[in-house]
């Protein structure tokens, strides 16, 4: 049998190209394959004791605007309608500079830390007092596929593994029927470069996302497509099982091998577990009604995170949950700045103000770090379609337990939010920040072959300033 990174069909009789053969596979070797990396000298995670035993990182996919939601521009309001003074230099994706406009909704100070927050999140701002603002992110890109790919590793090009897979290289599972790294996909859009965003890149394939989906299959090639006899399951785990004892008593005892034959095994439990775990049928009334399933536009939104919370209670290291629809150019009625914004940002404050208040009241909330950002904020300038472009020169993210620091700020912008002027933030910064707080020092390298590759580019720190 060849090494986990060059198994082929034929060795595994087809089974696990997709879906969660490889799933099961690669998840039971997790531990073997990590112990070996640590025999060949490379590094060891984690690094000491996490703050965060696990995540949950909400990707707002478009990138949502921080003028109309954490970053209150009292200065717009005297500059609105007014074009950006002569020095300044502005950054946008398309069409021609616009006028500035100040946010079309009202801010408020919320909770005794008096953190300013739009009317659009009246939920979140409940929790106020329990979350970290971060006000002054960057990125180096305008275009929504590379600063993804920026959002999602730190680097710029596809190929670099995804913060959730160093988490899940770093931590491993706490369950041997479910992946460490977990992608809850939007069934109304993706994000450009799909599975990119996710990918283990040189790392060992176990450490991958694995999409799950809503609806019926939330996993593709859970079951056979044709059903089966009765027992077959069980026979061909038994074939396998004597053809693999045959080559062990050619070859002798290999570890690997007897994890391979573990694999079916694990298939079987996944089988069991992937549907229990997404089906929330079962969840009290109050639970639901708070995540508002049912209520329509709030609906699928709060069921991705009740789904969430239901995957790290039992185990899984890292969720990943892409929201999508952030992307108000005002080009048309689904991203009307003025009349769809407010829908979305309703069906984002529901859902996750539940998620946060349901870990919180599990006592999970603690140890489990929530973070909220997009791949790039919006404009404080209108464009001719009275919408926000692309913006990568300044924006908003918010952080939520995971010993970060409550009821906090960090980072500035100027008078218009249109340049970060305090605690400069880019993704590799934020990057960091999520490995520090799993415990993972982001200064080690890993050793593909002979070539050491840095876990984020030399220089990055992350910011210990919100991390308590």
């Amino acid at each position: 049998m060849n090494d986990l990174g060059t198994l082929n069909r034929r060795e595994f009789f087809n089974w696990g190209i997709r879906g969660i053969g490889a799933t099961a596979f690669a998840s039971l070797l997790a531990r073997d394959t990590t112990a070996r990396a640590t025999a060949l000298g490379q590094a060891t995670f984690p690094n000491f004791a996490p703050r965060a035993k696990r995540a949950i990182h909400i990707s707002l996919v478009g990138g949502m605007s921080h003028i109309d939601s954490y970053d209150y521009k009292p200065g717009l309001d005297k500059a609105h309608g007014k074009p950006l003074g002569s020095n300044e230099k502005p950054d946008i994706f398309f069409g021609q500079v616009g006028l500035l406009r100040r946010s079309d909704f009202a801010f408020k100070q919320r909770g005794q830390s008096g953190l300013w927050l739009s009317d659009m999140f009246p939920n979140i701002a409940e929790m106020a007092d329990e979350m970290t603002v971060i006000r002054s992110m960057t990125t180096d890109s305008a275009n929504h596929t590379p600063a993804l790919f920026f959002a999602n590793s730190g680097f710029e090009f596809n190929g670099f593994p995804s913060v959730g897979s160093w988490v899940s290289y770093g931590l491993g599972c706490e369950t041997e029927s479910l992946p460490a790294f977990v992608v809850l996909s939007d069934g109304r859009g993706g994000p450009n470069g799909g599975a990119s965003n996710w990918t283990s890149g040189f790392l060992p394939s176990q450490h991958q996302g694995v999409e799950l989906r809503s609806g019926k299959t939330p996993v593709r090639d859970l079951f056979p497509a044709i059903e089966q006899p009765k027992g077959s399951d069980a026979a061909a785990r038994d074939f396998l099982q004597q053809l693999n004892a045959r080559h062990a008593d050619r070859s002798g005892a290999d570890a690997m091998l007897s994890s391979r034959m573990r694999s079916y095994e694990l298939a079987a439990r996944m089988q069991l577990s992937v549907p229990e775990v997404s089906d929330i049928n079962g969840e009290p009334e109050h639970i639901r009604n708070m995540y508002g399933l049912g209520e329509g536009h709030t609906g699928d939104a709060g069921r991705r995170c009740l789904l969430a919370r239901r995957l790290v209670e039992q185990g899984v290291r890292y969720v990943q949950l892409f929201d999508w629809g952030w992307d108000f150019h005002g080009t048309g009625n689904s991203n009307d700045l003025v009349q769809r914004l407010p829908v979305k940002c309703a069906e984002n404050d529901k859902s996750v103000t539940a998620l946060l208040k349901d870990l919180k009241q599990r006592g999970m909330l603690e140890d489990t770090l929530v973070v909220t950002m997009g791949e790039f904020g919006r404009t404080p300038k209108i464009n001719g379609s009275l919408g926000r472009d692309h913006f990568a020169t300044a924006w908003s993210a918010s952080l939520h337990g995971g010993r970060t620091v409550p009821g906090a700020v960090y980072g500035k912008t100027d008078a218009h939010g249109n340049r970060v002027v305090e605690g400069e933030i880019g993704a590799g910064e934020m990057f960091a920040t999520i490995l520090e707080a799993a415990g993972i020092d982001h200064t080690r390298e890993y050793h593909v072959g002979a070539r050491p590759i840095p876990l984020v580019n030399p220089g990055i720190k992350p910011v210990t300033e919100v991390i308590a």
